[in-house]
């Protein structure tokens, strides 16, 4: 089992010459110059290496449990939380005046890329409350928000998001629990599963985001409100005071991420448990999207950080086992020496630097659509809201991969528990389901996304990419410009059949979706590649070796996953009729 290590370099050399953060400067009244930012990742590099990395594996083994009605987290987290904590950690972004630092969400995206590396199951908790911290910001009133951001902020309290039930899953129209108005708060009452740390011991409080309907709502998503539901009630100083009417029910026996304790959650077993309104009456699903959005994003970046972690391990291993002969049959090989392990190390290496520039675009695209004005704002809030189905589905489905071949890489140790390889896979597993199915995110993206901007913000990206690769045509990466360019064409062709397809019936048209998602993926993820190349071959701050590492990266990820997109393209321009036949006779036993 080997040690985790935070990979700094790889997380700087994507932000400032892939995602090139330089673009914020002219909208930050106090940019991250390059010697904070180093400082800063240095810092979370050793919080992730060696306090929150080393109880991933006994946390896997012992998981939570339930006791008097209290969630009992793995040992060593609560510590681990406040050490986290204490170094302002879960504030980096959030707003100065609630006591949060201000600083741009990249800085905090590549923390959390070692938190999440270090421990998944550790890392859901502080994600949880950033969604909840988000939603409170731009949603709460400002009473609301000075009573529980600067908690919040400090770590000092922890957020949830309850909005699954057990007939509502993704389906949240079928949402039945109930808000009833009792003076200035609200009564809630209802059951809500899956509810990620819905209880825990690591910190004073728990405010849990609770969306329910009011009397009289209208059905359906319409009609749903969110809540401010506290674990402990505040009184009149906005100190801690009475438990609230919120009891855990159990915690789930999991595949993976055994350490994070996902529970079946009740509101109002007694009395009912009292709620504050976040935002209007009826308007909690654009509330609720803030909290997915945000989740949805970070989901992206678990599937990244666990794909890290995996390669690590397997990278470690392979250096070290002996088997077989070498080329020269004069001695014992480690297994890095045979070209099958070689192709599934750099199938792993190639996809992983190609998802790390992905979400550092992402990040800074977002940061562009909070800080920047005019027509550069509005280009990076639409181009924001297309990559976040891609973040969110591409990379999480390469992550099954990914923590797969690690398994693979180790051979029949692979699949033995004590080698912790295992645990990867296991705890990968649950990021194409939650906060949004992978084939939502497809939909999303071809429906709210495509669909209904009639293409524009795609073939805007699209656009850009073609000018990008143009611009390189006639320099050292050429031949790799050609490759994306192949499957830029492809994409164009997919995403007008794609268009007229949901023109045609927007019902029929989404079985196109998954494949749209994942060429797009695939195409996006090579144009950053071909962009890393071209940073790195002028970069005069990477010696040779590096420079042939990105070389071979992205020569093997152009000839061995970019051709990926073609079966996609093929399923989008000749499989719809075949989707479109599908009913439930086609799987009669």
């Amino acid at each position: 089992m080997s040690e985790y290590l935070y990979p700094i370099n790889d997380i700087l050399f994507s932000l400032r010459s892939v995602a090139k953060i330089d673009r914020l400067t002219p909208y930050l009244d106090d940019a991250v110059d390059n010697d904070l930012l180093e400082a800063i990742l240095g810092e979370a590099g050793k919080l992730s290496e060696q306090v929150i990395a080393p109880i991933n594996a006994s946390g896997d083994k012992e998981g939570s449990r339930v006791e008097k009605g209290e969630v009992i987290e793995a040992k060593g987290f609560k510590e681990a939380f406040q050490a986290y904590s204490d170094g302002g950690w879960i504030g980096l972004s959030g707003d100065p005046e609630y006591g949060g630092q201000g600083l741009p969400s990249y800085v905090a995206t590549a923390v959390n890329e070692g938190v999440q590396a270090a421990n998944l199951a550790f890392s859901l908790c502080p994600l949880l409350s950033l969604g909840a911290i988000e939603a409170i910001s731009l949603h709460a009133s400002d009473e609301l928000k000075n009573l529980y951001l600067p908690k919040m902020l400090a770590g000092e309290w922890a957020g949830t998001m309850n909005l699954t039930e057990p007939n509502a899953g993704s389906d949240l129209a079928a949402i039945t629990c109930k808000a009833t108005p009792d003076g200035e708060a609200f009564r809630i009452k209802g059951q809500k599963i899956f509810i990620t740390w819905g209880d825990h011991q690591m910190t004073d409080n728990i405010i849990h985001l609770v969306l329910a309907r009011l009397p009289n709502a209208p059905e359906g998503v319409k009609g749903i409100s969110l809540f401010i539901v506290p674990k402990f009630l505040l009184d009149d100083q906005g100190e801690l005071g009475q438990r609230n009417d919120v009891q855990v029910v159990s915690v789930e026996h999991k595949m993976g991420i055994h350490a994070s304790p996902t529970c079946v959650m009740s509101f109002g077993d007694k009395e009912g448990a009292v709620g504050y309104l976040v935002g209007e009456e009826n308007e909690g699903i654009k509330a609720m999207f803030t909290m997915m959005n945000n989740a949805r994003q970070g989901v992206g970046l678990q599937g990244l950080a666990i794909s890290e972690r995996a390669y690590q391990q397997a990278l470690a291993y392979a250096l070290e086992r002996k088997q077989g002969m070498n080329a020269e049959r004069t001695e014992r090989a480690a297994i890095i020496e045979h070209p099958d392990v070689l192709r599934m190390l750099m199938t792993m290496k190639s996809q992983i630097d190609a998802m790390r520039s992905l979400i550092y675009v992402a990040a800074v695209e977002n940061d562009m659509s909070h800080f920047a004005s005019g027509e550069d704002q509005q280009r990076a809030i639409a181009r924001t809201a297309l990559y976040t189905p891609i973040v969110k589905g591409w990379i999480t489905e390469q992550a099954q991969e990914i923590t797969s071949l690690a398994i693979q890489v180790h051979g029949g140790m692979g699949f033995i528990e004590e080698t912790g390889v295992a645990q990867h896979a296991r705890d990968a597993r649950i990021l194409p389901i939650y906060e949004g199915t992978n084939g939502i995110q497809a939909i999303d993206l071809i429906g709210r996304k495509l669909h209904s901007d009639k293409g524009a913000a795609m073939l805007s990206l699209l656009e850009d990419i073609e000018a990008e690769l143009a611009e390189w045509k006639k320099t050292s990466v050429s031949g790799y410009t050609e490759k994306v360019q192949h499957v830029l064409e492809l994409a164009k062709a997919a995403t007008q059949n794609c268009l007229a397809e949901m023109k045609k019936n927007p019902v029929l048209g989404t079985g196109l979706a998954y494949s749209y998602m994942m060429l797009m993926g695939y195409l996006i993820g090579g144009w950053l590649q071909v962009r890393a190349l071209e940073a790195a071959q002028n970069d005069g701050n990477l010696d040779d070796e590096q420079k042939a590492s990105w070389e071979h990266s992205v020569a093997f990820y152009c000839d061995h996953v970019l051709p990926r997109a073609f079966g996609y393209s093929h399923s989008i321009m000749f499989g719809s009729q075949t989707v479109d036949k599908l009913n439930k006779s086609a799987f009669n036993r």
